[in-house]
């Protein structure tokens, strides 16, 4: 027999449980070994267990979307970049700004 599902989850009691979340959870997992979809934890697909903090390239990805980088100077959405290079990860300090826009 398959997995029985109850009623849906009131979106009043989804938010609550995705506010405690990590925000970077909010956007899908780049990485290759897991693509956890948005509003999902990331996995370890080897052996399923659910990791409790987002993988690091998931967490570079989420910066890119809401934060513009103080390093390069570049708006929410663009990649960083290193003298008109794009960078394959972002810049450090553009990860903190994006956790300083939400306190």
């Amino acid at each position: 027999m398959g997995k029985h599902q109850g009623a849906p989850m009131p979106a009043s009691l989804r938010h609550g449980f995705r506010a405690r979340a990590h925000p970077a959870r909010s956007v899908p997992c780049p990485n290759e070994h897991c693509r956890a979809r948005p509003h999902q934890s990331c996995i370890v697909r080897v052996n399923g267990r659910t990791l409790e903090r987002p993988h690091p390239s998931r967490v570079a990805r989420w910066a890119v979307t809401v934060a513009c980088c103080p390093e390069c100077q570049v708006q929410p959405g663009i990649p960083c970049h290193n003298d008109g290079q794009a960078l394959a990860d972002v810049h450090p300090r553009r990860i903190q700004e994006a956790k300083e826009t939400l306190a």
